[in-house]
Parts: C-alpha cells; sequence; structure tokens
C-alpha cells in the first residue's frame, strides 16, 4: 500500500475520533445542568467556571461546534470518497458512503453522545478547555452564519424565541419529571411545589371560612366563655360582640390560664376585655408571601380575613401558611378529617369542601383551581347552576356526581377518572 493511501487513511481515522469529540462536546455542554455547575463554581470545582462560561452564550457554543463538526466529517466523507476510488474505482463512491455512514453513525454519534449524556457534567468539565479554543477560532464565522440566519428569519416573518418559561414552571417541571422517574419523593415534590405556588395564592385560597371559625359571644359570663374556650380545640378563639361578624377581640389560651391562676381559679372575676387581644385583619388578596412577612414582623400567628368592604369573609394562621408547604400538620388536639375516600372501583368520595389543592395532592390529578378554592366550588363554577343529588358532570377528564346536598351547598360528589 502506497504512502499516499496510507496518509489519507490516517487523516480519516484521524477526523472520525475530530467529529467524535464535537459530537459528545455537544451532547455534554447541553444536557449539562447549569445549577448543578454554578453548584460546582462555588465549590471551587476546577472546570466548571469554564463551563458556566461556555454555556452562557449557548448559540454561539453550537454554532461553533457545529461547524467544526460539519467541517470533519464533509472533510473526512470526501477523503473517503477519493481513497475508495483509487482503490475500488468507479464502485468507491457508493462503498464509501455506505461506510462512512456506518462509521460516523456508530464512532462519531452514537457512542460519544451516549457516553456524554450518561456524564453531562464529567463530560462537560472535559471537554470546556479545548471547546473554548474552538468558539474562540471559529468566532467571526459563526457570528456571521448567525446575521445569515437572523436576516432569513426576518424576511420570512419567522420570530427565534427563547424559552416561555419562567424560571418557576422549568424548577416545577424538573422536579415533577424527576419525580416519575423516581429520582423525587412525592412528599418532597408536593413541598416544592408548595413553596412555588405561595407566590400566587392569596389568603382567600386557604382561608378557613366564616361559617366553620369557632367564635365566642363575649356578651356571655365569664364562667361560660371560659368553659367554652377550654373545650376548644384552638388556642386562639375570636370574640364578637351584637353580631357573629363583628370581631371586637382574640382570645389566647395561655392569656385565659395566666388570668384564671391570677384569680385562684375564679371564672367569674376574670375580665375578658382585659385579657383579649386586638383583632388583626388582613384583606382576602393578601397574598401567602405577604402574609407570612406580616406574621414574622408583627409577632402574629392568628388574622381574620375580610373583603374589599370590610366584612368578614374567615381566618387564616400561620399554621395554614405552612401546611400549603409542608402539608396537613395535626397535633394532639386536631380531628382529622376525612374528605377523600378511595373506592374500589377507582372512584373517589370527596367532601365538598375539600381545597381542589389538597385533592389534587392526595390524589396526584390536575385539576385547575384558579377559579374555585372547593371541589364543590369548581362543579358550580363549570355547570353554572347548583346541581341537584344524582346529577352527574365531565370535566378536565373527570366525571363528578352530586351525591350529597344541604340546601345550596354540595356536601359530597364522588368522582371518577374517565378513561
Amino acid at each position: 500500500m502506497d504512502p499516499a493511501t496510507l496518509l489519507i487513511g490516517g487523516a480519516v481515522v484521524l477526523l472520525l475520533i475530530l467529529s467524535a469529540f464535537f459530537s459528545g462536546s455537544e451532547t455534554a455542554l447541553t444536557a449539562t445542568s447549569r445549577a448543578r455547575m454554578h453548584q460546582l463554581e462555588k465549590e471551587g470545582v476546577k472546570g466548571a467556571k469554564r463551563v458556566n462560561q461556555l454555556i452562557a452564550d449557548r448559540e454561539s457554543l453550537i454554532g461553533a461546534i457545529l461547524l467544526g463538526n460539519n467541517l470533519v466529517n464533509i472533510l473526512a466523507s470526501a477523503l473517503t470518497t477519493a481513497l475508495f476510488l483509487r482503490l475500488f474505482g468507479h464502485y468507491g463512491v457508493v462503498l464509501a458512503t455506505v461506510v462512512m455512514t456506518a462509521l460516523i453513525l456508530i464512532f462519531a454519534e452514537v457512542a460519544p453522545k451516549t457516553w456524554a449524556i450518561s456524564n453531562p457534567d464529567r463530560a462537560a468539565m472535559m471537554v470546556s478547555a479545548p471547546i473554548k479554543l474552538v468558539r474562540i477560532f471559529f468566532a467571526p464565522v459563526v457570528l456571521g452564519v448567525e446575521a445569515i440566519i437572523k436576516g432569513l428569519f426576518k424576511i420570512f416573518g419567522i420570530r427565534a424565541e427563547g424559552s416561555i418559561l419562567s424560571p418557576h414552571e422549568e424548577i416545577r417541571g424538573a422536579v415533577d419529571l424527576l419525580s416519575r422517574e423516581g429520582g423525587v419523593k412525592k412528599h418532597d415534590r408536593d413541598m416544592i411545589g408548595g413553596i412555588l405556588d405561595l407566590r400566587d395564592l392569596s389568603v382567600e385560597d386557604i382561608m378557613i371560612h366564616r361559617k366553620n371559625m369557632h367564635v365566642i359571644d363575649i356578651s356571655q359570663p365569664p364562667q361560660d366563655i371560659i368553659i367554652e374556650a377550654l373545650q376548644s380545640a384552638y388556642t386562639r378563639l375570636p370574640l364578637w360582640e351584637k353580631d357573629p361578624e363583628n370581631i371586637v377581640g382574640v382570645i389566647h389560651a395561655k392569656d385565659l390560664l395566666r388570668a384564671i391562676h391570677a384569680k385562684n381559679g375564679d371564672f367569674n372575676a376574670v375580665d375578658i376585655r382585659a385579657i383579649m387581644r386586638k383583632p388583626v385583619f388582613t384583606p382576602e388578596t393578601t397574598t401567602l408571601p405577604e402574609q407570612l412577612n406580616i406574621f414574622r414582623a408583627d409577632h402574629e400567628h392568628f388574622a381574620l380575613v375580610v373583603d374589599e368592604y370590610g366584612a368578614l369573609m374567615g381566618l387564616v394562621t400561620l399554621e395554614d401558611i405552612l401546611e400549603e408547604i409542608v402539608g396537613q400538620i395535626e397535633d394532639e388536639h386536631d380531628r382529622p378529617v376525612r374528605g377523600v375516600t378511595r373506592q374500589s372501583d377507582g372512584s373517589v368520595l370527596v367532601n365538598g369542601d375539600v381545597s381542589v389543592r389538597d385533592l389534587n395532592r392526595a390524589m396526584e390529578w390536575d385539576l385547575p383551581d384558579e377559579e374555585a378554592v372547593t371541589v364543590a366550588g369548581l362543579v358550580i363554577h363549570e355547570s353554572q347552576t347548583i346541581p341537584q343529588v344524582g346529577q352527574a358532570f365531565s370535566y378536565y377528564g373527570y366525571r363528578f356526581e352530586i351525591t350529597g346536598r344541604k340546601r345550596n351547598q354540595i356536601t359530597s360528589l364522588k368522582i371518577t377518572p374517565v378513561e
């Protein structure tokens, strides 16, 4: 075999190695996690800073890699064709096409990309130094190509847009994907989702409605008020006067016990108005992060929610906000509410006052909660009526059957996923 043939063969092998390098680099640098690289850079890991600099401008990075990859692939194919024409005559074109397709596919595409996708962070740091030089070397050509592409897009009216997802949505999507793959537990996924959802929720979405509030009439004798307060499962109780919605104060169990001790156990000697605390009111439109900051700044755990006219809507506590993140918190005085019951036929019995968010968490569903807080509210909103018992509706891939109603309130439903 003459030296020219050996030289061409060696050049083809070298070009295939370069092609494998470019293919693997492209996969590694596009698959690597920016968050992971940022953390590694903070920890001082060598190469992480260089990777972050490269992926900060992905457009020019990918342009340089593709330019290098196409150059070596085209040159390798041309040299192989010339070599095979010398060795096999006119059949060399066909043989060169078949051989180069197999070689490039196996050794320059699939193999390096498979390795890079299985070790993206490690691979990205390994190739970052030479790729940085490649990007600098090809920078003028890449800028020219980008200008031509943008000009063509402008001529044909094509808009090149980046990601339409906000950082919050990207995090949520990543966590949901990892949860489906088993990398993140459901409880951890729910906690992260709860934190991301806080900014989109107001106190109206999580408050205890006024009809479910335990309020005490302050006009009663002190002994009756104290007995009722001590029998309650709550430590903070609103006090009303003349009208249940006219809250004049809040009594705390600790303040009550101190007062009883000071009066040597004489309930009727306790001055309720003297120990009650001033009620804290908050608008129903207050977001949960805002309300959380208010609680922290004022050292409060309890606020009464009012609408734009000042009418009482309900109450919200610090525990309610924390439960949106960590899930249900039950202490020794809580009474578990069984609002969601799975049935053997795949359906679910749900109390009407169960929130859509809680149902989604419990069943891993995705019912919308933008227009209604509770499941009953969702059905009423979609049906634009107050359904009768026995009526059924299908929305969002689920069948809602009304199983209980009290006056104008839906008390229970049977929900079945529609195949």
